[in-house]
This record gives C-alpha cells, structure tokens and sequence, in this order.
C-alpha cells in the first residue's frame, strides 16, 4: 500500500471488512424479508387498474435497483481486497501517484486519485446515457 502507514492500512482495512459484512448481511435480509414479499404478491397479482400495476412495478424495481447497488459496491470491496493482496491498493490506476489516505477513508474502494477520478467522470459521463 502506497504511502500508507501500517496503522492507516489497519484503519482502511477495518473499514473495508465492516462494511463488507454490514452489506452482505443487509442484501442477505432483504433478499429474505417478509415484507418483501408484499410487493412479490403486488408484482405477482393480476392488478385491478393501471395504477397499482405501475406500483407494483415501481416497488419491484426500486428493490432489484437497491440490491443491484449494493452488490456493486460488494464486488468493489472485493476488488480492493485483491489489491491489497496485490500490494497495489492505494495506486491510482491511471496516473500511478498515491491516493490520498483522507480520500481512501472517505471511499475506500477508491481506483483513482481524486484528479484521475474527476478526468474520468466527465470522460465516461454520458458513456450509458441513451442519446436520440
């Protein structure tokens, strides 16, 4: 790890496993919760109107789109994971420089430094954005 000191790597990775297993164990709960089960039984029923289709198929979405977001930022835990393995956690991929140990805190499965990060975002922004 790059210009970390070992009780920042300790911090950074304490960090990483805490909220790896608070989103492992919330996915696990809401893959089982009860009350979804509701808008199973909402999606899954023949509607009496429009309106409780479109919120049956709303509530559906809202639920795949929250466990999708969660598991993406599992899959990016475990890559930084890797690169702890790897000893290149804490590189940015793009420019090699250090990321900052404040910026690591605040997103700990950080690829990039903050300037690579930015010059990334307004390069791929509208990458998956539909155009006419």
């Amino acid at each position: 790890m790059n210009d970390l000191s070992q009780a920042q790597q300790a911090q950074i990775v304490q960090v990483l496993s805490q909220r790896y297993r608070t989103l492992l164990e919330h996915v696990r709960d809401q893959l089982e919760d009860v009350e979804q089960q509701r808008y199973i039984e909402i999606v899954g029923n023949v509607p009496t109107d429009i309106g409780d289709a479109s919120v049956g198929d709303a509530l559906a979405d809202l639920h795949v789109a929250m466990i999708d977001r969660e598991i993406h930022e599992l899959r990016d835990i475990e890559a930084a994971d890797q690169r702890i393995k790897g000893k290149t956690f804490g590189t940015c991929l793009d420019c090699g420089d250090s990321i900052g140990f404040e910026r690591l805190m605040a997103y700990p499965s950080a690829e990039r430094c903050i300037r690579c990060q930015q010059l990334h975002e307004k390069t791929y922004a509208s990458e998956n954005t539909p155009t006419l």
